[in-house]
């Protein structure tokens, strides 16, 4: 009985370190672009992604369907990196960044507009650096 205890404590735990660590990541975007559309010399397409995250924030059912994209996006690649460290018994913190930032970059190239446009690579730069703010609050809560 204490084994299907504590089975069902680390399936809680990866499931609120998930959900949350995907709100941080968000959030991580959002600064992330801030801080690099104030940067001197910072082209015109990065002041404008600096407005639109922080809209997706302010305006809730917005939000709500990022947030829920984003889960959809990057639950099947978290589920595998989520299930090789439960079996390995891994519980580094920079292995599970570097999952976040695996998973969010594979999220991102499923929705990938098109592939020959050089700026999306700083996009996916961006996307990997949230990755590993998400991998490392899901590290703190689940790790």
């Amino acid at each position: 009985m204490a084994m299907i205890g504590h089975v069902l404590k680390r399936i809680l735990m990866v499931l609120v370190g998930y959900l949350v660590a995907v709100l941080a990541g968000l959030i991580a975007v959002v600064v992330i672009y801030a801080i690099l559309s104030s940067l001197p010399n910072a082209p015109g397409y990065f002041r404008l992604m600096e407005f639109t995250p922080v809209a997706v924030l302010v305006v809730p059912p917005l939000g709500m369907f990022v947030y829920f994209l984003t889960i959809i996006l990057t639950g099947m690649q978290t589920l595998v990196f989520a299930l090789i460290a439960e079996f390995f018994s891994l519980r580094s913190f920079w292995l599970h960044m570097v999952f976040g930032a695996a998973a969010a970059a594979a999220g991102f190239t499923l929705i990938w507009p098109d592939a020959d446009d050089p700026e999306r690579w700083a996009d996916m730069g961006i996307i990997a650096g949230a990755g590993l703010v998400a991998g490392l609050i899901y590290w703190l809560i689940a790790g």
